[in-house]
């Protein structure tokens, strides 16, 4: 299979390598921004972030940058998480290229419907875990979404204390999840002790007049000591503060950065007849700044 001549039209029609962040306005419209987006919440808490600490470009093609990631592999068996990743995911996870390759200034994550090692399907996981992480600050990305049921893209953070404390108590932020069967919707999301799973403090955004498949969106939050900020592009659309949760604000601590495409999952539900392979999650650039 030619990852290559299957996207390249993709990446040629939608890449835009601009320098400039969701932020360029931010002075200027901030304040419209808490109002309209926020259900008219003046209390937020709005930072801007500009030292730029950590990025990721996608400049040299190959495997991803091994300085900064690393590749989780398998369905999750021996894993804390358990088989089908802790989500009855249906996916396993490679390092091969054909899941997971740079081309172009693109990272091309893709899952393939195959067997493999038990599984049906394949696809790729990575993570800076060990290689970078961070108390604080804004966390970035610039994607286009696959399409399909069953598809489980997700921009995410875990506390770098899980192997010692174990989640959910390490904490979770789930900056960017989208179910492929419903592509105008993205969802951002916290988890923690006593608020996890279903129980989760969650917010969902649509985009209106437009869908995450069909062109390059930018996820990011902005995050300090007593907030968390979601936005979606320009637009602030949640904030979640102590005050939010319903056990222990656990987000005081360096958090490292998961980019994975799943399949299948108690989030999302299987794939359907309608659900085409490959599907394709790519991602233009990530970054992290702090002040």
């Amino acid at each position: 299979m030619n990852l290559k001549n299957i996207n390249m039209n993709l990446i040629n029609k939608f890449k835009i390598k601009s320098k400039v962040t969701f932020f360029s306005f931010f002075m200027f419209t901030s304040f419209f921004f808490v109002i309209s987006s926020c259900s008219n919440d003046e209390t937020q808490t709005v930072v801007t972030f500009k030292d730029l600490v950590m990025q990721d470009e996608f400049d040299v093609d190959g495997a991803p940058d091994s300085s900064l990631w690393s590749f989780d592999i398998g369905n999750g068996e021996g894993t804390d998480a358990g088989p089908g990743w802790g989500n009855n995911e249906l996916q396993y996870y490679t390092d091969r290229t054909v899941n997971a390759t740079v081309q172009n200034g693109i990272l091309i994550i893709s899952a393939l419907k195959e067997s493999y090692n038990g599984a049906s399907y394949t696809s790729a996981k990575i993570t800076t875990k060990g290689k970078f992480d961070q108390a604080y600050g804004r966390f970035e990305t610039r994607m286009r979404l696959p399409y399909g049921q069953g598809m489980w893209p997700a921009f995410w953070l875990l506390g770098s204390n899980i192997d010692d404390i174990k989640w959910p108590n390490c904490g979770e932020i789930d900056i960017m999840e989208y179910r492929g069967q419903e592509p105008t919707i993205t969802i951002g999301t916290v988890h923690g002790p006593g608020y996890s799973g279903g129980q989760a403090i969650t917010k969902a955004y649509d985009l209106l007049n437009d869908r995450f498949d069909t062109g390059f969106h930018v996820f990011g939050i902005e995050w300090g000591p007593e907030y968390i900020n979601f936005y979606v592009d320009d637009v602030l659309y949640n904030q979640i503060t102590p005050a939010d949760v319903t056990g222990e604000w656990v987000f005081d601590q360096p958090f490292y950065i998961i980019i994975n495409l799943a399949v299948g999952g108690d989030f999302v539900g299987s794939p359907n007849n309608e659900t085409s392979f490959p599907q394709t999650l790519l991602v233009d650039y990530v970054r992290v700044y702090k002040k």
